[in-house]
């Protein structure tokens, strides 16, 4: 007789069972769901929608409420088509809306930036990680995770944040980003980082055409056995639009499916815009591999 559980293999995580900020979580069994708040006038999917800070603040407590685990805050949106700010604009983009939420909720902030005084400036906020879609390229940023025990995502990215990369090209983008998040752990390590306060994330979409993120999501096990927990933030991005010829506002069913081939493939972190139908498609998928009881079994059982 079967014991409940799946028996798929998944890689084995670092350090599966971890305290970030507030929360525990267990990666061997569960999928953290994170919930993008960004300030920033144009965003690519919300166009603007929590730019204003009490509308941030908003978004974020109302995401808490609607099941996400972990709130991810941005000021300055990764498109090289986007007008520059400074550092101290994005501090005080992130900062008042990183201390407001912090009040409110004991959910996992991060800080989505490159920056290493915006990193700084968050997590004495109130942030317990840094989300860097540079790879920890900055000087400064690493030293900022170290010193303050703050944890990283370490993300994939050919230019980073702010630069055009035209026709990007890879021989096996998968062997590529897996071996950049490979040296960018490594470095992360020798400036300090702990082990276990490290998450990794392909990039889906960074300077990626969507063959690539295609690619990139159908081998994300490859990534996972790199061994730190993976974030997919594959929510409405263009490879999905693409694929499916949808535009931005229709593609929540291609969200849902390719955020439940990551979960099997060994992702534990789903960066999203729509976090119910996440909490709804992520309590399917941990219930079907036998991680999670059912709500509410009676079906036949009375």
């Amino acid at each position: 007789m079967s014991d409940g559980t799946s028996k798929m293999f998944f890689p084995e995580i670092i350090s599966p069972v971890r305290r970030i900020g507030q929360r525990e979580f267990d990666f061997d069994r569960q999928v953290a769901i994170m919930a993008i708040v960004n300030r920033t006038p144009n965003s690519f999917h919300d166009r603007g929608r929590t730019f204003e800070l009490s509308r941030a603040v908003e978004a974020a407590c109302g995401a808490v409420d609607e099941g996400a685990d972990w709130i991810d805050i941005g000021g300055f949106a990764f498109s090289a088509d986007q007008e520059p700010i400074t550092v101290g604009e994005e501090i005080e983009r992130v900062a008042p809306v990183i201390a407001e939420v912090r009040a409110k909720t004991d959910a996992v902030i991060s800080v989505d930036t490159h920056r290493a005084e915006v990193a700084e400036a968050a997590v004495e906020a109130g942030a317990d990680v840094i989300n860097d879609t540079n790879g920890l390229r900055e000087p400064g940023t690493a030293r900022i995770a170290a010193e303050t025990g703050a944890g990283v995502i370490i993300t994939h990215s050919l230019g980073g944040p702010g630069k055009q990369v035209s026709r990007p090209t890879y021989g096996d983008v998968v062997a590529e980003v897996a071996a950049f998040l490979r040296e960018r752990v490594r470095f992360a390590l020798d400036c300090g980082v702990s082990a276990d306060r490290i998450i990794i994330d392909p990039g889906h979409d960074l300077n990626k055409n969507t063959h690539h993120s295609l690619e990139l999501t159908r081998r994300i096990d490859e990534i996972a056995a790199i061994g730190h927990p993976t974030l997919a933030a594959l929510s409405n991005k263009d490879f999905i639009g693409e694929t499916l010829d949808r535009p931005q506002g229709e593609r929540k069913e291609g969200t849902i499916a390719a955020n439940v081939v990551a979960i099997l493939g060994g992702a534990r972190i789903l960066r999203v815009h729509d976090v119910p139908s996440t909490v709804a498609a992520v309590r399917m998928t941990e219930a079907v591999l036998g991680w999670r009881p059912p709500a509410n079994p009676r079906h036949n059982l009375t």
